[in-house]
C-alpha cells in the first residue's frame, strides 16, 4: 500500500533585502511552522522553509513554492552541477548559501520521496498566501521585539 503524499507550502519573505526576515511552511488544514532571523534576504528564508518542513515532515511529501530559487534547483537539478563543480555555479563562483542548501540537498537525497511544485506568487492561492502570511507575521514579530 502507498503512503499519502503530504502537501506543504513553503515561503520566505524578508523587510529589505537584506533585513530581518521569517519563514513558514504550512500543510493545508494541519500542522504549520515558521520562524525567522534578525539579518537575512529572501532567498534565505525561502531555502529556510523549506529546509524546516523536510525536517518536520516524514513521509512522501510535495513542497508547493513561489520561490523558483527553490523549486528549479530540484526540478532542473542543479544541486548535481554545483556538487560534481565542488559548490562552485555555471558562472564559476561559489553558489550563495551553501550552509542552507548543503543540509537540504542531504535531506532531499537520503528521503528520496520528496517533489516540488511552483506556484504563482499572490496570486491568490489559498494555501501560498498563508504560508506567505506566516512568513511575514513571524520577520514583523521580530521587528516588533526589538522595538
Amino acid at each position: 500500500m502507498e503512503e499519502t503524499r503530504t502537501v506543504a507550502y513553503t515561503d520566505g519573505a524578508c523587510s529589505g533585502n537584506p533585513g530581518p526576515g521569517g519563514w513558514a511552511w504550512v500543510i493545508p488544514d494541519g500542522a504549520f511552522a515558521a520562524g525567522f532571523d534578525p539579518d537575512t534576504t529572501n532567498q534565505r528564508m525561502e531555502l529556510r522553509a523549506t529546509l524546516e518542513a523536510l525536517r518536520a515532515l516524514e513521509g512522501p511529501l510535495l513542497i508547493v513554492s513561489d520561490s523558483t530559487y527553490v523549486v528549479h534547483c530540484f526540478r532542473d537539478s542543479w544541486w548535481r552541477g554545483w556538487q560534481r563543480r565542488g559548490w562552485v555555479n555555471s558562472q564559476k563562483k561559489p553558489v550563495a548559501n551553501q550552509d542552507l542548501w548543503k543540509p537540504l540537498i542531504d535531506l532531499y537525497v537520503a528521503r528520496g520521496n520528496v517533489d516540488f511544485e511552483w506556484v504563482k506568487g499572490h496570486s491568490g492561492d489559498r494555501w501560498n498566501d498563508e504560508a506567505d502570511r506566516l512568513a511575514v507575521e513571524a520577520g514583523q514579530r521580530q521587528i516588533n521585539l526589538q522595538g
